[in-house]
C-alpha cells in the first residue's frame, strides 16, 4: 500500500516557514555589503510576479533563481535579460543551460551592470573636471542541478564576482544552493535557496598608493609612498523560501483546464542587511501561448507592484522562442523595465 506523504511535506514546510519567521531581525542593515547588484532579480517572467519565482521556475532562469530547478529544462536553452534600472544604469544577463540525461543539467552565466561614463567632479569643480570615470559589476557563474528523486531537486552555483570603479576593483567567490520540492497536492511545489554566501569584497588600486611627508620640516622624507588601506566588506547573502501552486491546469490542479492554467506562488525573503520582505504572484497562461502576470511585495518602501506580459512561440518539435516583458513602478525613482528573450534548441 502506497504511503501517503503529504502531511510530512506540509509539516516539514511549517516547520521551515516557522524557522524563518522566528529568525528574522527587523533591523535595517542597509548600506553595509558590496556587490549590491547581485539582489537584482533576472527575467521578465520572475519579476512580472514580483519575484515570488523560487519554487515557480521551470525554465533556464533558475540559473539565478534556484539552480535545483535545472534537471527540469530539457532542451539547450539560451537566455537574455535587459534590464532599464533607474538613473540610467543598466543590468544585462546571459545564461546557457544544457542537459546532460534526464536527471541533471548544467548552465553557465554572465550578469553585467553598466553605469556608463561619468564626469569627475571635486569640491573645488563641483562642475566637473574634464576626467571621465566608469563604474562596472561583473558576475560569472557556473551551476549544475540534479534530480535525486521523481519529487527531489537539489542545485549549486559557484560563481566569481567583481566590481570596479575609476581604477580600483575588487572581488570574491560565493556559492549559491537550491533545493524544489514536489508536493503531490494541487500541482504545489516548496522552493528554497540561499545565494551569495562567500568571500569579502575589498578595493584595491593604483590610486590608493599615495605620496606622504610624515615630517615637513625634513627635507629627506620628500616623496614617500604609502597605502590607504580600505575596509572588506560583505556579500548580500539572502534566503529564500517560497511555495507554489496551480489554481487551474492539469489534472493535479484546484480546477482542471486543458487551454487555461493559473499558478499562485509565495515567496519569504530574508536578506543579511535589509528587513524581510514577502512577494505574491500570479501567471496565467492560455493554451501555452500568452501569459498575464501581476505581483506585490510586502514590507518593501517603493518596490510593491508588478506587472507582465510573455509569448512562447512554438517552431517545430519542443523546440521554441520565448519573449517576456515586465514593468515596476519604484515611485519617485520612476518606473522599471525588464525585458527577456529565450530560445530552446
Amino acid at each position: 500500500m502506497k504511503k501517503n506523504r503529504l502531511p510530512f511535506y506540509l509539516g516539514m514546510l511549517l516547520l521551515l516557514m516557522t524557522g524563518f519567521c522566528a529568525g528574522g531581525e527587523s533591523t535595517n542593515k542597509s548600506g553595509t555589503t558590496a556587490a549590491q547588484f547581485l539582489k537584482i532579480g533576472v527575467g521578465a517572467r520572475a519579476m512580472g510576479m514580483a519575484g515570488a519565482f523560487v519554487s515557480t521556475v521551470d525554465d533556464a532562469y533558475c540559473l539565478y533563481w534556484n539552480p535545483a530547478a535545472l534537471p527540469k529544462v530539457q532542451n539547450p536553452t539560451l537566455v537574455a535579460v535587459f534590464t532599464d534600472w533607474i538613473a540610467d544604469i543598466r543590468h544585462q544577463f546571459l545564461g546557457f543551460v544544457l542537459p546532460i540525461n534526464e536527471v541533471s543539467s548544467v548552465g553557465i552565466q554572465a550578469t553585467v551592470l553598466n553605469m556608463g561614463t561619468m564626469e569627475i567632479t571635486t569640491v573645488g569643480m563641483p562642475h566637473g573636471t574634464g576626467e571621465f570615470f566608469k563604474a562596472r559589476d561583473l558576475s560569472i557563474g557556473l551551476s549544475y542541478g540534479i534530480r535525486l528523486t521523481n519529487f527531489f531537486s537539489v542545485g549549486i552555483t559557484g560563481k566569481y564576482i567583481e566590481q570596479e570603479i575609476y581604477n580600483e576593483s575588487a572581488s570574491a567567490f560565493a556559492i549559491d544552493i537550491g533545493s524544489v520540492l514536489d508536493v503531490p497536492f494541487r500541482g504545489m511545489k516548496l522552493g528554497m535557496r540561499l545565494a551569495n554566501f562567500g568571500g569579502k569584497m575589498q578595493l584595491d588600486g593604483r590610486d590608493l598608493t599615495r605620496e606622504y611627508d610624515l615630517n615637513p620640516d625634513n627635507t629627506l622624507n620628500v616623496g614617500v609612498e604609502t597605502r590607504l588601506k580600505t575596509q572588506p566588506w560583505e556579500l548580500p547573502v539572502l534566503f529564500q523560501v517560497g511555495l507554489s501552486a496551480e489554481i487551474i491546469g492539469s489534472a493535479e490542479a484546484l480546477v482542471g483546464s486543458e487551454n487555461n492554467r493559473l499558478i499562485l506562488a509565495i515567496d519569504g525573503t530574508h536578506p543579511m542587511d535589509a528587513p524581510e520582505f514577502a512577494a505574491f504572484g500570479l501567471e496565467y497562461t492560455f493554451n501555452d501561448l500568452i501569459s498575464l502576470r501581476t505581483g506585490y511585495r510586502l514590507n518593501r518602501d517603493i518596490e510593491k507592484f508588478y506587472y507582465g506580459l510573455g509569448i512562447k512561440v512554438p517552431f517545430g518539435g519542443s523546440s521554441n522562442f520565448t519573449f517576456d516583458y515586465a514593468l515596476a513602478s519604484f515611485e519617485e525613482l520612476d518606473y522599471i523595465h525588464i525585458f527577456s528573450g529565450g530560445i530552446a534548441f
